[in-house]
């Protein structure tokens, strides 16, 4: 069939066939199928959405587009985590090690930014001479050297995916759950994983706003990764807030470096990354229960042996040797600092948390067009929780700019972001509910 009749097909709201879909992500691959075309299905694909099935064929289609990894030659299970997206979302920089250390193979491949959110792949690139994209054989010399490699999509990895990814971040049609999921499960499924544990996000910072629609989501993608046969569950947990204290890509390095040494550990971060690292170590089968896995995952922090492996991992992909005893001196610094202070005394009542995100964006840490660079030394550090209490004139957080007007344009958002209220609201469990194939 004709990509035109396709598109055709789902915007008169039809549910297409495997083979149709697996046609269509064919033409996009092989560019037979042009980018406008392949923006008019994502559309038509955001207004008319996909049954279950279409959706198990879109990701299957994106997987077979490129090559699947066999990791069968390990000596322990392969798993892996993604998020769908949030601000101060440096969660996989501490988990992939802690959970390498407890015994798992973490072959995690991630992507850039996309609309608000920061980009996996985009923070390591703020390390010089980590290769973020190595070809098959480092990959798996990484992997099996430090039981983790953070890398990006290879040409030869579900390279539909790549294409109609960049394609989305620019036609406004990121928040389609269908599109979403076969997404991040096309590349999950083509890194050979065993186990795959989602953290689906809700709130003000997150694509999914509003936790009918996190739920939606979550049980799309454990739906149609176990489907796709894919051992797979999800977590919500809440973006209505920053997850760390920074926002950005080398600013959120720092904070990940922080974490794994204890220097500093954002209460929120520890929380969620821990619930994922038990969550994980449970599906793969290296522990009993989730107390078990949370004290393993403890245990692997607390002891060293989780920095050691990202040391590892920094090290095995061209990063330097000494990066945890010298990050501040590697990583890009911004030449524009600002403080952004309260404007009264009180407490963070609220947060508009996407807001920050377009901030950063705004600074250059984040694109507006597909291949378009980004500065990795901008963004924003030393950001309060809600409930914090603040005086006059202390600090709501810190702008790292290029410029001196970028930083003045990033203060006010992030001034106009805060809201300061009389009372401290009440801390929520950041870890909103768990979702499983029968639930």
């Amino acid at each position: 069939m004709l990509p035109q009749e396709i598109i055709r097909a789902k915007r008169d709201g039809r549910t297409l066939q495997s083979h149709e879909i697996a046609g269509f992500i064919a033409g996009l691959t092989s560019g037979s199928v042009s980018e406008g075309q392949a923006a008019a299905l994502a559309m038509a694909i955001f207004h008319k959405g996909m049954q279950r099935d279409e959706a198990v064929a879109l990701t299957l289609a994106m997987r077979d587009s490129g090559e699947v990894l066999d990791w069968s030659d390990l000596p322990g299970p392969t798993t892996d985590k993604h998020s769908t997206g949030g601000i101060g979302d440096n969660v996989s920089l501490v988990l992939a090690p802690i959970v390498a250390a407890c015994g798992a193979y973490v072959p995690m491949i991630s992507g850039r930014g996309l609309g608000h959110t920061g980009g996996t792949l985009d923070k390591m690139d703020s390390i010089p001479g980590y290769v973020s994209q190595p070809d098959n054989v480092l990959f798996r010399k990484a992997v099996r050297e430090a039981g983790c490699a953070i890398i990006g999509q290879t040409a030869a990895l579900a390279p539909a995916d790549k294409r109609l990814y960049a394609i989305r971040d620019v036609t406004a049609t990121v928040e389609s759950i269908p599109l979403i999921t076969a997404s991040i499960l096309s590349k999950k499924l083509a890194a050979g994983l065993q186990s795959l544990v989602l953290d689906v996000k809700v709130g003000n910072g997150a694509f999914m706003e509003r936790s009918r629609d996190a739920a939606a989501l979550a049980r799309s993608l454990v739906e149609v990764a176990n489907g796709a046969g894919l051992r797979t569950t999800a977590l919500i947990t809440a973006m209505n807030e920053p997850l760390a204290s920074a926002a950005g890509n080398a600013v959120e390095v720092a904070n990940a470096v922080e974490f794994l040494t204890g220097r500093r550990r954002d209460p929120r971060l520890e929380k969620v990354t821990l619930a994922l690292c038990a969550e994980m170590l449970l599906s793969a089968g290296l522990a009993s229960s989730q107390a078990d896995g949370l004290a393993q995952a403890r245990e692997a922090l607390e002891s060293g042996r989780a920095t050691e492996r990202f040391a590892r991992m920094v090290r095995a992909l061209g990063g330097p040797s000494d990066f945890i005893e010298r990050y501040e001196t590697y990583l890009p610094r911004a030449p524009e600092e600002r403080v952004v202070t309260a404007p009264r005394d009180g407490y963070v009542a609220q947060i508009a948390t996407r807001e920050l995100g377009l901030a950063v964006v705004g600074l250059g840490g984040g694109r507006t067009n597909p291949g378009e660079a980004i500065d990795h030394a901008v963004g924003l550090s030393r950001l309060l929780p809600l409930g914090a209490e603040v005086r006059a004139g202390e600090p709501l957080a810190i702008v790292h700019a290029r410029t001196a007007a970028d930083a003045d344009a990033a203060a006010a958002a992030v001034m106009a972001a805060h809201s300061i209220g009389d009372s401290r609201s009440a801390a929520k469990d950041p870890v909103v509910r768990r979702i499983t194939p029968d639930r």
